[in-house]
């Protein structure tokens, strides 16, 4: 499963296509807040257990998406205004950001508000 579209929808969107025909548009804060990078999401190595601190810095740029390139056959690379570079989305973990966004949209009631 890939996104067959990707593209800015306006300064805090992005909107994604798939190629199985859903459609999902998702704020970039959301995206970024879920970014998998160790720097953001924590990482693990030789029994040891890395978590970034919980406090959110607020950077200029922080939520704006400067561009997106493809990996290879399985994944996104999102760029960041603020400089942000090395969260790599793949395909599955993207999916289900857009997934999980679409059923808290439906959950609070504001379908097709989004």
């Amino acid at each position: 499963m890939y996104p067959a579209q990707f593209k800015k929808v306006n300064d805090e969107e992005v909107f994604l296509k798939w190629d199985d025909g859903k459609e999902f548009t998702v704020p970039m804060k959301y995206l970024r807040d879920r970014c998998p990078c160790a720097s953001c999401a924590g990482e693990s190595v030789l029994w040891r257990e890395y978590k970034p601190s919980p406090l959110q810095v607020l950077t200029p740029g922080k939520y704006n998406l400067k561009s997106a390139e493809v990996v290879g056959d399985y994944a996104l690379a999102l760029t960041w205004v603020d400089g942000h570079s090395t969260g790599i989305y793949a395909f599955d973990h993207l999916r289900r950001i857009c997934e999980e966004y679409d059923a808290s949209v439906v959950a609070s009631g504001n379908a097709g508000k989004s």
